[in-house]
């Protein structure tokens, strides 16, 4: 999806993330949409701050694969500006977000755009641990219904 380099634009992506996540069958209060949500996040921002050339956009997509592993990319038209994780200074007041995204995905980098200048910044978090097989003859909590899931193959945002 294509959103206007601005900060109203970054929340709006934020904010498709969380709620395609839900919809997908991360619930939002669950730690892979809080994760993935916040990535996205980050990366946003950064495209927006770093990245924005006046009257381009930035885009954003977001995809599960088969195997459950997540995946953002946000896309600029920034070549020259390519990001770095770094360590900030102590009392600087920017500087932490490829830290976060480096902490919490699994994987990130940086790619050239493939269809005209600029670079994709993407991360990848793997699918969360299955929940734990229940014993017999141990008292089970009580669980709500999952929710029904599409084929994952065709996530896609």
């Amino acid at each position: 999806m294509q959103f206007t380099s601005t900060p109203r634009g970054a929340r709006l992506a934020r904010r498709l993330v969380s709620h395609r996540l839900d919809a997908w069958g991360h619930p939002y209060a669950s730690p892979a949409n809080e994760t993935v949500t916040l990535i996205a996040a980050e990366l946003t921002a950064n495209a927006v701050q770093h990245g924005h050339v006046p009257g381009r956009d930035f885009h954003l997509r977001l995809a599960e694969a088969e195997d459950g592993t997540l995946r953002v990319e946000v896309t600029d038209t920034r070549t020259e500006r390519r990001p770095v994780a770094a360590t900030p200074a102590p009392d600087g007041e920017s500087g932490r977000g490829l830290l976060l995204v480096d902490a919490l995905a699994d994987d990130w980098g940086v790619l050239p755009r493939p269809t005209g200048p600029g670079k994709t910044v993407w991360a990848e978090c793997a699918p969360p641990p299955e929940p734990p097989v229940p014993t017999p003859g141990l008292p089970r909590t009580r669980r709500s219904a999952p929710t029904p899931r599409q084929d994952p193959a065709s996530r896609e945002a």
